[in-house]
């Protein structure tokens, strides 16, 4: 307040206000007249920080978290759970339904090794209606959203599938799914056979090789960003985020940033990306980086809630679930 007074009074100087004119002092021996002191102006303050997100939940007691999903329709976040080695096939993986209040509605609504089911280690998550699709290991499988039934199940090992990531839908029904193409040893160093690829599986459960090379860089997560009519993937062996669309022979880069890249969600106009590397959440609107959210070991694929504004991360390590909210747009 006390510089915005000071700044009012600079201005005034400066602009040469009308003052009442009063007859000069009489001059004396000993003085003589001083020139008034050049006015400065008032420094500029710095703009306000931008809001900063706030964590308002965390749910605890899941097994190696790897991906949140936001299910608009029953408004209920689905988790899954690795539950062990990322590429083990142990069919001890689960998944959980949570209310949005952090309420853990039901841990093993979907649970590797009872009723018929097959889960062993499952990541990425996408829906299409009622239809629950998830990446584990080699294979793709469905469930109904409502019941955890199994529907279906593709499997990819036939193409040499390694550690299949990320899955998204598409509005004709295909799949497209990441293969970071990485395997771990006995002692949990990660090995790189490759190759780096992302799959297609068509409504006819067809499936394609959609693109691969080194330039996909260990490709972790997936988005169809609709308004550009491409997809984003993020590398997690390198620290680019992509940009590619079906025809195109390789991505094409759109930003960089800290790498370990895991997780992408498009958000209006935003691509929000978590980093392994920093333990961040990043939006990336015009290629440069902005830090949303800091402090988050290991946060693996990010999901969105629109309906709140919220960014759901799966502390892949620390077992547990944080819900953040975004300040408004």
């Amino acid at each position: 307040m006390r510089l915005g007074l000071f700044a009012v009074w600079g201005m005034a100087v400066a602009g040469g206000c009308q003052i009442e004119k009063r007859p000069p002092a009489r001059p004396t021996d000993s003085t003589a007249a001083v020139p008034a002191a050049p006015s400065t102006p008032a420094p500029t303050p710095p703009p306000p920080p931008a809001p900063a997100a706030t964590k308002v939940l965390t749910v605890e007691g899941f097994l190696t978290p790897e991906s949140v999903l936001h299910d608009t329709v029953q408004d209920i976040y689905f988790v899954s759970n690795i539950n062990g080695s990322p590429t083990a096939k142990d069919n001890n993986g689960f998944i959980s339904r949570v209310k949005p209040d952090g309420a853990v509605e039901n841990l093993k609504f979907i649970e590797g090794g009872r009723t018929g089911i097959t889960l062993n280690a499952p990541k990425g998550l996408a829906l299409a209606g009622d239809t629950l699709w998830v990446a584990d290991i080699d294979a793709v499988r469905a469930f109904n959203a409502k019941t955890g039934a199994p529907i279906d199940s593709v499997s990819l090992s036939k193409l040499g599938a390694v550690f299949l990531n990320d899955v998204v839908v598409v509005p004709t029904g295909a799949l497209y799914v990441t293969d970071t193409g990485i395997r771990f040893d006995d002692v949990g160093n990660v090995l790189h056979p490759g190759p780096d690829r992302v799959f297609r599986i068509g409504p006819d459960r067809a499936v394609t090789v959609a693109v691969r090379g080194d330039t996909l860089g260990r490709p972790n997560g997936i988005a169809l960003d609709a308004a550009g009519k491409r997809f984003v993937i993020v590398e997690f062996g390198g620290r680019s985020v992509l940009a590619w669309k079906p025809g195109d022979k390789a991505p094409s880069v759109i930003a960089k940033g800290p790498g370990g890249f895991d997780g992408v969600e498009i958000v209006g106009g935003r691509i929000l990306v978590s980093s392994w590397s920093d333990s961040t959440v990043s939006s990336y609107e015009t290629g440069q980086e902005v830090k949303l959210i800091t402090g988050v070991p290991s946060p693996a694929d990010i999901g969105y809630d629109a309906k709140r504004n919220r960014v759901l991360i799966p502390i892949f390590t620390g077992n547990r679930v944080e819900i953040w909210q975004l300040p408004a747009p």
